[in-house]
């Protein structure tokens, strides 16, 4: 028994040590505010729109999921790599910020102007009504503030500036439930959905103001011309986005459509929401991900020195996914009656499909962000258009068999074939013998 105490006390030890855990640490408390503030919105626009209007807005987000990262270009990722290698070098960073600008500015107003002139056969496709017209037209107005608010992020996240990452997190949540609640409760389902297309833009401004005495936020970094050097450069980063932004939300707009029209809107609103409740725990580790992991491994050079960090990050994530989902498939009850209303309960049959599926997820994430650390874009576009191809396919199967259960059933099965596909595309780095 004392053996196992010490083993268990120097596990703690090294776990509360390792760099992740201190960036866990210091998002805590954005991640906190942002849970509790997406808790309080998600509680009331449920209790005002309901199952159906809820599954609606799902709609609508997939949708500018893919509009907002086709107005950045995709090259956020990209910039916080090449700002994380090359931060000390003052004429390279103005060559990244320069060029990132200008790609984004182009890319949003073709978007924008886009949006504006489609917004009757956007508002039958994507809502499956003629009656939200005006929601696109808002969109296309305000999209170039939120690829602006993105590219800034990217920068201070490129440049490790952690404390002022967290800052903006929380300034970021609170102002958004204002901005949303003020929407929902004047407008209801209306305000739902032009909230869901505007509160990004408008943090623009509020992390424009937190971060003005940056020294990189001048004119004097992005005030130079285009380069096509660092054009080839972001390309491959906006291959990957713009699959993942053509993908994940797509296949979720093809699933959730099926079930609006074939099984039921309420039920549809169910897996909406059990999306909804995912989304909210996986960003505790997702924003730590993406805080420490993408620039970490961007820097590294060498199998070894990858191989030790991906190790290291397994034993500090797994054994917190394991105890936390436990946590959660036991409190589920509890989770649907505080978030939503009696209208949910159901839904409480896809909590084990979904956190599974989600375990899997992450695991398969540590390895399948590589792809993106270092450019590799063939190997993650092929697998982003398969997985995605397979998800639909298995959704469809598995919902002639299981209703709307199928769905996250098939998004378990997904991510257990995905994450082998991860170990076999990554075996030298996992377990090769010799460097």
């Amino acid at each position: 028994m004392g053996i196992l105490t010490h083993k268990f006390l120097s596990f703690c030890k090294h776990v509360t040590r390792a760099d992740i855990v201190k960036v866990f640490t210091l998002t805590s408390m954005s991640t906190l505010v942002k849970m509790l503030t997406g808790l309080v919105s998600v509680k009331i626009v449920a209790a005002i729109i309901g199952p159906t209007g809820v599954a609606l807005l799902g709609q609508l987000h997939n949708f500018t999921t893919i509009v907002m990262s086709l107005s950045c270009g995709g090259i956020n990722n990209g910039i916080t790599k090449y700002i994380a290698e090359c931060r000390d070098n003052p004429d390279e960073v103005k060559s990244l910020l320069s060029t990132g600008l200008r790609i984004i500015v182009g890319c949003s107003l073709v978007v924008g102007i886009l949006l504006i002139l489609l917004h009757s056969f956007l508002s039958n496709y994507v809502m499956l009504s003629p009656d939200y017209g005006y929601v696109f037209i808002i969109l296309g107005f305000t999209v170039l503030l939120y690829a602006l608010n993105m590219m800034l992020i990217s920068i201070i996240n490129g440049y490790k500036e952690f404390k002022k990452y967290v800052k903006i997190n929380i300034a970021n949540s609170i102002v958004g439930l204002i901005f949303t609640l003020c929407f929902v409760l004047t407008l209801g389902l209306d305000g739902a959905l032009i909230s869901a297309v505007t509160y990004q833009s408008v943090m623009c401004f509020v992390t424009l103001w937190m971060i003005r005495k940056l020294p990189w936020l001048r004119w004097d970094y992005f005030k130079k011309k285009i380069e096509l050097r660092v054009s080839k450069k972001y390309f491959h980063y906006t291959l990957m986005a713009l699959t993942s932004a053509a993908t994940v939300p797509v296949s979720q707009m093809l699933l959730r459509g099926y079930v609006i029209s074939q099984i039921s809107p309420v039920e549809a609103g169910w897996w909406e929401a059990m999306n909804r409740i995912s989304n909210m725990y996986l960003m505790v580790i997702t924003t730590s991900f993406s805080v420490y992991y993408l620039p970490r491994l961007s820097e590294l050079k060498g199998i070894l020195a990858l191989r030790r960090e991906i190790f290291k990050t397994y034993k500090v994530i797994v054994p917190i996914l394991f105890v936390s989902f436990s946590i959660i498939y036991l409190l589920r009850f509890v989770i649907v009656r505080v978030l939503f209303t009696s209208e949910f309960l159901p839904m409480e049959n896809l909590f084990l499909w979904q956190l599974i599926g989600d375990f899997f997820k992450i695991c398969s994430w540590l390895l399948a962000f590589l792809m993106v650390a270092k450019s590799m874009a063939k190997a993650f576009v092929t697998t982003e258009i398969f997985f995605a191809l397979t998800f639909v396919g298995m959704g469809f199967l598995f919902m002639q068999w299981n209703g709307v259960i199928g769905i996250t059933q098939a998004y378990f099965c997904n991510y257990v074939i995905y994450m082998i596909c991860m170990i076999i595309m990554f075996r030298k780095i996992l377990f090769r013998s010799t460097i």
